[in-house]
């Protein structure tokens, strides 16, 4: 007699063998790494040209769990590798999935000149407030007076607002949700694969374990309830305007627009250069 096997729907999106994963009890970035492979399965995106690049940081662990190329990289420094993998082979889907220490502290100037270049590379910043995998330090999303490991008596540093920096830097595509906001992240995610030039979504996502215990919000539910109270959907706001605050999160869509992606222009040039060179010998 035939014996059923059970398999999740999604499993083929995943590498079983490396679960059960290792995030903590309430943390979001389960349900960042659920959205990626629905809007994977929804596209019905090919796994074969698909890369998926993390750095350092508990949500860098994603890279290793979908059943992709992949990349773990050192801190800071995905979207150097990406670079790399894209122009190497632009008909690759090149998907950084990655904190917001790696990406905006020590890798904060990669961040900016690849969406200047407009790299056709996709970053998906999940932003729990503080290097959570290290000890709960103070990083560049870190919100004022908030207390980590480094600001003891809260934090006398200003934010980064996360959007208005993607889009004044030059993305073609900026989005911002919460991990409350699953099905909106998800279409946004589905959008944004299907973009050329270089893309950016920003996830609020709670760190009960290590930020939020030392700011006294309690569980991960706790820290859902919040952001189901603070969000405001404001999609195509000005990104200027949409700092982060304890009464209020825009979420949303902020840039939608269409730009030749520098991989294009960069392979474009070289066929020029080799047509010159061929007209030359003729």
């Amino acid at each position: 007699m035939a014996r059923e096997i059970l398999q999740h729907p999604l499993s083929s999106y995943l590498r079983t063998d490396m679960m059960p994963h290792i995030w903590c009890p309430g943390c979001g970035n389960g349900i960042v790494l659920n959205c990626f492979v629905h809007a994977l399965d929804e596209l019905k995106v090919d796994l074969n040209k698909l890369v998926v690049i993390s750095g350092i940081g508990c949500i860098g662990r994603t890279a290793g769990y979908t059943n992709t190329d992949s990349f773990h990289t050192t801190h800071g420094r995905s979207i150097a590798f990406a670079t790399g993998v894209k122009l190497a082979n632009p008909e690759l889907d090149i998907v950084i999935v990655s904190g917001d220490g790696d990406l905006f502290a020590i890798g904060g100037n990669h961040f900016i000149h690849a969406a200047r270049r407009n790299i056709g590379i996709k970053v998906l910043c999940v932003n729990n407030f503080n290097y959570g995998m290290t000890g709960g330090q103070l990083g560049p999303t870190t919100p004022l007076d908030a207390v980590t490991t480094t600001s003891p008596y809260g934090n006398s540093e200003h934010p980064f607002n996360l959007v208005h920096l993607a889009a004044a830097s030059g993305a073609i595509y900026v989005a911002r949700w919460t991990t409350l906001h699953v099905r909106r992240l998800t279409q946004s995610i589905k959008k944004m694969m299907q973009k050329e030039g270089f893309c950016f979504i920003e996830v609020i996502s709670p760190c009960p374990e290590v930020f939020g215990r030392r700011n006294k919000l309690k569980s991960g539910l706790d820290m859902m309830e919040l952001f189901k109270k603070a969000s405001v959907v404001e999609s195509f706001s000005d990104p200027a305007k949409a700092d982060i605050t304890p009464d209020k999160i825009v979420v949303g869509e902020f840039v939608d627009i269409e730009k030749m992606s520098y991989e294009k222009l960069f392979h474009e040039k070289i066929a020029q250069i080799n047509e010159r060179e061929v007209e030359k010998v003729s």
